[in-house]
């Protein structure tokens, strides 16, 4: 048996549907390098706050997130981040994801100096999972999602959807 094209499929299958979850804004103290390791390239960027807000569900961020960069050899950055959004109504969630960052050399090196660029002109996105008490919030213990960053001299900020 050969593998369907994508025209083959259901139309349920051949594309992903997504629905806006919320925008986040995340301050970031200067990035902590600590450098070439046994491993990759390391620097931490340390998240003492920010902001979320969507139809669903909005809040801050509280102090103590990270993001642990690695640089790899094709230029590109890998995040691995933990985070603690607390929403307007005072529930804690736990938000983890991962994330790509690359672009042209010039335009990473002016972004990095804190540069206003072009978002268009690089390649951000993230894949955040979120762990969440019962009651109110719970259903995003049960949801992929999948964001698109872009990075300011304080942080960045990403646009969060649901895929559906």
């Amino acid at each position: 048996m050969s593998t369907p094209a994508f025209d083959e499929l259901p139309a349920a299958l051949q594309s992903v549907q997504t629905h806006p979850l919320f925008v986040m804004r995340l301050d970031v103290k200067p990035i902590v390098i600590v450098g070439a390791t046994p491993g990759p390239f390391r620097r931490v960027g340390i998240v003492p706050s920010g902001t979320f807000a969507g139809e669903r569900l909005s809040g801050k961020v509280l102090d103590g997130g990270s993001d642990w960069q690695t640089g790899r050899s094709d230029g590109s950055t890998q995040l691995d981040v933990r985070l603690i959004l607390q929403t307007d109504d005072g529930t804690n969630i736990t938000m983890a994801y991962r994330g790509i960052r690359h672009g042209a050399v010039d335009v990473i090196q002016r972004l990095e100096k804190g540069e206003e660029v072009d978002p268009a002109s690089y390649y951000f996105r993230i894949n955040p999972i979120f762990e969440a008490p019962a009651g109110k919030y719970e259903w995003l213990n049960r949801v992929i999602a999948v964001g698109t960053g872009h990075r300011f001299a304080y942080g960045p900020v990403y646009s969060v959807f649901e895929v559906k």
